[in-house]
Protein backbone atom coordinates (compact mmCIF):
# COMPACT_ATOMS: atom_id res chain seq x y z
CA UNK A 1 0.00 0.00 0.00
CA UNK A 2 0.97 3.79 -0.02
CA UNK A 3 1.37 5.28 3.23
CA UNK A 4 -0.59 8.36 3.71
CA UNK A 5 1.75 10.12 5.85
CA UNK A 6 4.26 10.62 2.99
CA UNK A 7 4.62 14.23 1.66
CA UNK A 8 4.55 13.97 -1.74
CA UNK A 9 3.69 15.71 -5.19
CA UNK A 10 2.38 15.27 -8.30
CA UNK A 11 1.30 16.23 -11.36
CA UNK A 12 -2.97 16.52 -11.93
CA UNK A 13 -2.19 14.88 -14.69
CA UNK A 14 -0.53 11.57 -12.69
CA UNK A 15 -2.74 9.33 -10.75
CA UNK A 16 -3.41 9.66 -7.23
CA UNK A 17 -1.74 7.07 -5.06
CA UNK A 18 -4.24 5.01 -3.67
CA UNK A 19 -4.30 2.93 -0.21
CA UNK A 20 -5.04 -0.39 -1.09
CA UNK A 21 -5.78 -3.91 0.74
CA UNK A 22 -8.97 -2.25 2.55
CA UNK A 23 -11.51 -2.32 3.67
CA UNK A 24 -9.37 -1.89 6.47
CA UNK A 25 -5.81 -1.42 6.54
CA UNK A 26 -3.34 -1.56 9.26
CA UNK A 27 -0.40 0.81 8.75
CA UNK A 28 2.11 2.81 10.98
CA UNK A 29 3.13 6.34 11.62
CA UNK A 30 6.40 7.49 10.87
CA UNK A 31 7.64 7.21 14.38
CA UNK A 32 5.68 3.65 14.50
CA UNK A 33 2.95 3.82 16.45
CA UNK A 34 0.36 1.56 14.51
CA UNK A 35 -2.94 3.16 12.65
CA UNK A 36 -5.48 1.83 11.13
CA UNK A 37 -7.12 3.61 8.19
CA UNK A 38 -10.55 2.54 6.68
CA UNK A 39 -10.81 2.70 2.82
CA UNK A 40 -14.47 1.52 2.12
CA UNK A 41 -17.92 3.14 2.51
CA UNK A 42 -19.84 0.75 5.30
CA UNK A 43 -16.92 0.39 7.89
CA UNK A 44 -16.26 4.18 7.16
CA UNK A 45 -19.87 4.91 7.66
CA UNK A 46 -19.88 3.35 10.53
CA UNK A 47 -16.97 4.59 12.21
CA UNK A 48 -18.26 8.25 11.60
CA UNK A 49 -21.48 7.69 13.52
CA UNK A 50 -20.46 4.98 16.41
CA UNK A 51 -19.92 6.14 19.71
CA UNK A 52 -17.43 3.23 20.23
CA UNK A 53 -15.02 5.48 17.87
CA UNK A 54 -14.38 8.61 19.98
CA UNK A 55 -13.05 12.10 18.74
CA UNK A 56 -11.64 13.14 22.36
CA UNK A 57 -7.76 13.55 22.16
CA UNK A 58 -7.48 12.61 25.73
CA UNK A 59 -7.51 9.08 24.19
CA UNK A 60 -5.00 9.48 21.54
CA UNK A 61 -2.19 7.16 21.88
CA UNK A 62 1.75 8.26 22.36
CA UNK A 63 2.90 8.80 18.63
CA UNK A 64 -0.46 10.53 17.60
CA UNK A 65 0.89 14.15 17.36
CA UNK A 66 -0.95 17.62 16.09
CA UNK A 67 -3.57 16.94 17.52
CA UNK A 68 -5.87 19.65 19.68
CA UNK A 69 -6.02 19.54 23.20
CA UNK A 70 -8.26 16.83 25.04
CA UNK A 71 -12.03 18.34 25.24
CA UNK A 72 -11.60 18.72 29.19
CA UNK A 73 -9.06 21.47 28.31
CA UNK A 74 -10.22 23.20 25.69
CA UNK A 75 -13.98 22.20 24.31
CA UNK A 76 -14.30 22.20 20.82
CA UNK A 77 -16.46 20.47 18.00
CA UNK A 78 -13.89 18.27 16.72
CA UNK A 79 -12.92 16.49 20.27
CA UNK A 80 -16.66 16.44 22.40
CA UNK A 81 -18.63 13.48 22.12
CA UNK A 82 -21.80 12.31 23.05
CA UNK A 83 -24.21 14.72 24.66
CA UNK A 84 -21.27 17.69 25.26
CA UNK A 85 -21.12 17.77 21.58
CA UNK A 86 -24.97 17.96 21.01
CA UNK A 87 -25.33 20.74 23.13
CA UNK A 88 -22.70 22.50 20.42
CA UNK A 89 -23.96 21.12 18.02
CA UNK A 90 -27.26 22.63 18.61
CA UNK A 91 -25.57 25.96 19.66
CA UNK A 92 -24.44 25.95 15.92
CA UNK A 93 -26.55 24.52 13.36
CA UNK A 94 -29.17 27.35 13.32
CA UNK A 95 -26.27 30.40 13.26
CA UNK A 96 -24.82 28.14 10.50
CA UNK A 97 -27.85 26.95 8.15
CA UNK A 98 -28.41 28.00 4.55
CA UNK A 99 -30.97 30.22 5.96
CA UNK A 100 -29.11 31.69 8.31
CA UNK A 101 -26.33 32.61 5.60
CA UNK A 102 -28.33 34.25 3.07
CA UNK A 103 -28.16 37.40 4.17
CA UNK A 104 -24.63 37.14 4.24
CA UNK A 105 -24.57 36.34 -0.36
CA UNK A 106 -24.43 39.87 -1.26
CA UNK A 107 -21.36 40.30 1.32
CA UNK A 108 -19.67 37.46 0.49
CA UNK A 109 -19.94 38.59 -3.48
CA UNK A 110 -18.48 41.65 -3.00
CA UNK A 111 -15.50 40.54 -1.20
CA UNK A 112 -14.83 37.99 -3.84
CA UNK A 113 -15.22 40.56 -6.22
CA UNK A 114 -13.35 42.96 -4.69
CA UNK A 115 -10.43 40.72 -3.94
CA UNK A 116 -10.21 39.58 -7.60
CA UNK A 117 -10.68 43.36 -8.81
CA UNK A 118 -7.01 44.37 -6.55
CA UNK A 119 -5.08 41.80 -8.87
CA UNK A 120 -3.04 42.81 -11.28
CA UNK A 121 -4.20 42.52 -15.04
CA UNK A 122 -1.59 40.45 -16.26
CA UNK A 123 -0.70 37.03 -15.28
CA UNK A 124 -1.27 36.48 -11.18
CA UNK A 125 -1.40 33.78 -9.02
CA UNK A 126 -4.65 32.87 -7.24
CA UNK A 127 -2.96 31.04 -4.82
CA UNK A 128 -0.60 33.75 -3.48
CA UNK A 129 -3.25 35.91 -1.70
CA UNK A 130 -6.54 35.43 -2.92
CA UNK A 131 -7.40 32.07 -1.44
CA UNK A 132 -6.02 33.01 2.10
CA UNK A 133 -7.45 35.79 2.71
CA UNK A 134 -10.85 35.42 0.60
CA UNK A 135 -12.35 33.08 3.50
CA UNK A 136 -10.57 34.49 6.29
CA UNK A 137 -12.23 38.06 4.94
CA UNK A 138 -15.82 36.01 4.98
CA UNK A 139 -15.88 33.89 8.39
CA UNK A 140 -14.88 36.89 10.17
CA UNK A 141 -17.32 39.11 8.79
CA UNK A 142 -19.60 36.19 9.37
CA UNK A 143 -18.74 35.54 12.99
CA UNK A 144 -18.78 39.26 13.60
CA UNK A 145 -15.47 39.79 14.47
CA UNK A 146 -14.38 43.56 15.19
CA UNK A 147 -13.30 45.66 11.99
CA UNK A 148 -9.66 45.90 11.28
CA UNK A 149 -8.34 42.55 12.20
CA UNK A 150 -8.29 40.65 8.65
CA UNK A 151 -4.24 41.62 7.87
CA UNK A 152 -3.45 40.32 11.17
CA UNK A 153 -5.38 36.95 10.93
CA UNK A 154 -3.89 36.45 7.43
CA UNK A 155 -0.80 36.67 8.85
CA UNK A 156 -1.49 33.92 11.57
CA UNK A 157 -2.81 31.73 9.06
CA UNK A 158 0.58 32.03 6.80
CA UNK A 159 2.65 31.56 10.48
CA UNK A 160 1.29 28.85 11.81
CA UNK A 161 2.86 26.55 8.99
CA UNK A 162 6.23 27.64 10.32
CA UNK A 163 8.66 25.18 10.92
CA UNK A 164 9.89 26.89 13.83
CA UNK A 165 7.44 26.06 16.82
CA UNK A 166 7.24 28.93 18.43
CA UNK A 167 6.75 30.90 15.43
CA UNK A 168 4.07 28.46 14.91
CA UNK A 169 2.42 28.25 18.61
CA UNK A 170 2.20 32.16 18.45
CA UNK A 171 0.03 32.45 15.12
CA UNK A 172 -2.05 29.83 16.96
CA UNK A 173 -2.31 32.07 19.85
CA UNK A 174 -2.96 35.28 18.13
CA UNK A 175 -5.77 33.56 15.91
CA UNK A 176 -7.57 31.91 19.27
CA UNK A 177 -6.83 36.04 20.68
CA UNK A 178 -9.17 36.84 17.27
CA UNK A 179 -11.52 34.45 18.28
CA UNK A 180 -12.18 35.75 21.94
CA UNK A 181 -11.82 39.14 20.71
CA UNK A 182 -15.08 38.60 18.28
CA UNK A 183 -16.86 37.76 21.41
CA UNK A 184 -15.54 40.26 23.41
CA UNK A 185 -15.53 42.88 21.02
CA UNK A 186 -17.52 42.10 18.06
CA UNK A 187 -20.16 43.51 16.15
CA UNK A 188 -23.11 41.64 18.21
CA UNK A 189 -24.73 39.72 15.17
CA UNK A 190 -22.72 37.53 13.71
CA UNK A 191 -21.90 33.52 15.33
CA UNK A 192 -19.62 34.87 18.13
CA UNK A 193 -22.58 36.44 19.84
CA UNK A 194 -25.32 33.83 19.06
CA UNK A 195 -22.19 31.46 20.85
CA UNK A 196 -22.32 33.40 23.45
CA UNK A 197 -26.43 33.73 23.91
CA UNK A 198 -26.41 29.88 23.72
CA UNK A 199 -24.15 28.67 26.03
CA UNK A 200 -24.39 31.00 28.83
CA UNK A 201 -22.75 29.22 31.14
CA UNK A 202 -18.95 29.24 29.18
CA UNK A 203 -16.29 31.61 29.59
CA UNK A 204 -15.62 33.99 27.41
CA UNK A 205 -12.18 32.15 26.68
CA UNK A 206 -14.45 29.12 26.25
CA UNK A 207 -16.79 30.55 23.62
CA UNK A 208 -13.87 32.64 21.40
CA UNK A 209 -11.90 28.95 21.31
CA UNK A 210 -15.13 28.04 19.57
CA UNK A 211 -15.03 31.02 17.25
CA UNK A 212 -11.23 29.84 16.48
CA UNK A 213 -12.43 26.52 15.33
CA UNK A 214 -14.61 28.55 13.15
CA UNK A 215 -11.96 30.87 11.97
CA UNK A 216 -9.47 28.25 11.31
CA UNK A 217 -11.36 25.56 9.53
CA UNK A 218 -12.82 27.48 7.42
CA UNK A 219 -9.86 29.18 6.35
CA UNK A 220 -7.64 25.93 5.71
CA UNK A 221 -10.49 24.30 3.45
CA UNK A 222 -11.60 26.73 1.62
CA UNK A 223 -8.01 27.95 0.65
CA UNK A 224 -7.77 24.34 -0.43
CA UNK A 225 -10.71 24.27 -2.47
CA UNK A 226 -10.61 27.14 -3.78
CA UNK A 227 -7.60 26.33 -6.46
CA UNK A 228 -8.76 23.25 -7.47
CA UNK A 229 -12.19 24.48 -7.69
CA UNK A 230 -11.12 27.86 -9.97
CA UNK A 231 -8.54 25.80 -11.71
CA UNK A 232 -11.44 23.11 -13.29
CA UNK A 233 -14.15 25.82 -13.66
CA UNK A 234 -11.34 27.84 -16.07
CA UNK A 235 -10.70 24.87 -17.53
CA UNK A 236 -13.99 23.72 -18.84
CA UNK A 237 -15.34 27.28 -18.79
CA UNK A 238 -17.70 28.96 -16.84
CA UNK A 239 -20.04 31.63 -19.36
CA UNK A 240 -23.92 30.57 -19.64
CA UNK A 241 -23.60 27.78 -16.38
CA UNK A 242 -26.81 28.12 -14.53
CA UNK A 243 -26.72 28.18 -10.44
CA UNK A 244 -27.60 24.77 -10.35
CA UNK A 245 -24.12 24.10 -12.58
CA UNK A 246 -21.99 25.75 -10.51
CA UNK A 247 -23.58 23.91 -7.51
CA UNK A 248 -23.02 20.91 -9.13
CA UNK A 249 -19.59 21.68 -10.07
CA UNK A 250 -18.47 22.73 -6.72
CA UNK A 251 -20.15 19.72 -5.20
CA UNK A 252 -18.16 17.41 -7.85
CA UNK A 253 -14.87 19.29 -7.60
CA UNK A 254 -15.08 18.90 -3.94
CA UNK A 255 -15.95 15.03 -4.01
CA UNK A 256 -12.53 14.49 -6.35
CA UNK A 257 -10.52 17.29 -4.11
CA UNK A 258 -11.67 16.96 -0.45
CA UNK A 259 -10.16 19.73 1.09
CA UNK A 260 -9.45 16.91 4.05
CA UNK A 261 -8.72 13.75 2.63
CA UNK A 262 -8.73 12.12 5.65
CA UNK A 263 -11.56 12.49 8.67
CA UNK A 264 -10.26 13.28 11.63
CA UNK A 265 -8.91 10.79 14.29
CA UNK A 266 -11.43 8.74 16.01
CA UNK A 267 -10.19 6.43 18.84
CA UNK A 268 -11.64 3.25 19.60
CA UNK A 269 -12.96 3.10 23.34
CA UNK A 270 -12.90 -0.63 23.44
CA UNK A 271 -11.74 -3.82 21.23
CA UNK A 272 -14.15 -3.66 18.57
CA UNK A 273 -14.31 -5.65 14.95
CA UNK A 274 -14.27 -3.32 12.11
CA UNK A 275 -14.90 -4.60 8.76
CA UNK A 276 -13.14 -8.00 9.75
CA UNK A 277 -10.48 -6.42 11.34
CA UNK A 278 -10.18 -6.89 15.11
CA UNK A 279 -8.84 -3.34 16.53
CA UNK A 280 -7.89 -2.87 20.14
CA UNK A 281 -9.22 -0.58 22.42
CA UNK A 282 -7.45 2.83 22.24
CA UNK A 283 -6.91 1.96 18.21
CA UNK A 284 -6.20 5.18 16.34
CA UNK A 285 -8.49 4.96 13.07
CA UNK A 286 -8.83 7.35 9.98
CA UNK A 287 -11.37 7.48 7.32
CA UNK A 288 -9.76 7.87 3.87
CA UNK A 289 -12.50 10.61 2.75
CA UNK A 290 -10.78 11.07 -0.98
CA UNK A 291 -10.36 7.28 -1.78
CA UNK A 292 -13.80 6.33 -0.70
CA UNK A 293 -15.56 9.64 -2.24
CA UNK A 294 -13.08 8.55 -5.57
CA UNK A 295 -15.01 5.85 -6.25
CA UNK A 296 -18.15 6.06 -8.60
CA UNK A 297 -20.50 3.40 -6.52
CA UNK A 298 -20.25 5.94 -3.24
CA UNK A 299 -23.18 6.96 -1.55
CA UNK A 300 -23.61 10.64 -0.37
CA UNK A 301 -19.88 11.97 -0.61
CA UNK A 302 -17.83 12.69 2.65
CA UNK A 303 -16.08 15.46 2.04
CA UNK A 304 -18.21 16.98 4.58
CA UNK A 305 -18.29 13.87 6.68
CA UNK A 306 -21.17 11.64 8.06
CA UNK A 307 -23.24 11.58 11.02
CA UNK A 308 -23.11 13.79 14.28
CA UNK A 309 -19.73 15.57 13.19
CA UNK A 310 -21.09 16.66 9.59
CA UNK A 311 -19.10 20.03 8.68
CA UNK A 312 -20.79 22.72 11.07
CA UNK A 313 -19.54 25.09 8.09
CA UNK A 314 -21.16 22.73 5.39
CA UNK A 315 -23.19 25.78 4.26
CA UNK A 316 -20.66 28.75 4.29
CA UNK A 317 -18.10 26.71 2.55
CA UNK A 318 -20.69 26.18 -0.37
CA UNK A 319 -21.74 29.62 -0.75
CA UNK A 320 -18.15 31.01 -0.19
CA UNK A 321 -17.16 28.58 -3.55
CA UNK A 322 -19.80 28.59 -5.12
CA UNK A 323 -19.66 32.79 -5.08
CA UNK A 324 -16.59 32.83 -6.44
CA UNK A 325 -17.43 31.18 -9.49
CA UNK A 326 -20.01 33.38 -9.99
CA UNK A 327 -18.18 36.71 -9.90
CA UNK A 328 -15.65 34.83 -12.53
CA UNK A 329 -18.51 33.98 -14.61
CA UNK A 330 -20.18 37.75 -14.32
CA UNK A 331 -16.90 39.91 -13.91
CA UNK A 332 -13.91 38.44 -15.33
CA UNK A 333 -15.46 36.19 -18.78
CA UNK A 334 -11.87 36.58 -20.35
CA UNK A 335 -10.60 34.70 -17.38
CA UNK A 336 -8.65 32.05 -18.44
CA UNK A 337 -5.61 29.60 -16.87
CA UNK A 338 -2.07 30.54 -17.73
CA UNK A 339 -1.43 27.07 -18.71
CA UNK A 340 -3.42 23.68 -19.16
CA UNK A 341 -4.88 22.23 -15.98
CA UNK A 342 -2.86 19.30 -16.13
CA UNK A 343 0.47 20.90 -15.62
CA UNK A 344 -0.28 21.93 -12.01
CA UNK A 345 1.46 20.60 -9.38
CA UNK A 346 -0.05 19.26 -6.20
CA UNK A 347 1.66 19.48 -2.69
CA UNK A 348 0.50 16.99 -0.08
CA UNK A 349 2.61 17.59 2.95
CA UNK A 350 2.12 14.38 4.69
CA UNK A 351 -0.75 13.06 7.25
CA UNK A 352 -4.32 13.76 7.70
CA UNK A 353 -3.33 17.47 6.48
CA UNK A 354 -5.13 18.59 2.55
CA UNK A 355 -2.77 18.78 -0.68
CA UNK A 356 -3.43 21.92 -2.36
CA UNK A 357 -2.30 23.52 -5.55
CA UNK A 358 1.53 24.63 -5.69
CA UNK A 359 0.69 27.92 -7.91
CA UNK A 360 -2.42 28.77 -10.01
CA UNK A 361 -1.50 31.24 -12.92
CA UNK A 362 -4.50 32.66 -13.95
CA UNK A 363 -5.27 35.38 -16.64
CA UNK A 364 -7.98 37.64 -15.45
CA UNK A 365 -7.76 40.23 -17.99
CA UNK A 366 -7.19 40.13 -21.82
CA UNK A 367 -3.89 41.51 -22.42
CA UNK A 368 -4.03 45.84 -23.37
Amino acid sequence: MTCPFTARTRLLSEPDPALTGGPVVRTTLPGGTVVWVVTEEAPARRVLTDPRFAKDPALAPPGVTDLEPPAAERLSLTTADGPGHARLRRAHAPLLSARALAPYAGRVRSLAAALLDDLGPGEVDLTGDLTTRYPLAVVLEVVGAPPGLLDDAVAACRAMWSPDPAVAGAAFGRLQAIGTAAVTDGTGDGVAAGLRAALPDLTDAQVGYLVFGLVFAGQLTTDAALGYLVAHALDSGLAGRTADELDALVAEVLRVHPPAPFSLWRFARTAVDLGGEPLPAGAPVLVDIRGIDARPAVGHPLTFGHGPHFCAGAHLARLELRTVLEVLRDGFPDARLAGPVTGLVEVHPGGPVGARLAALRVRLRPAR
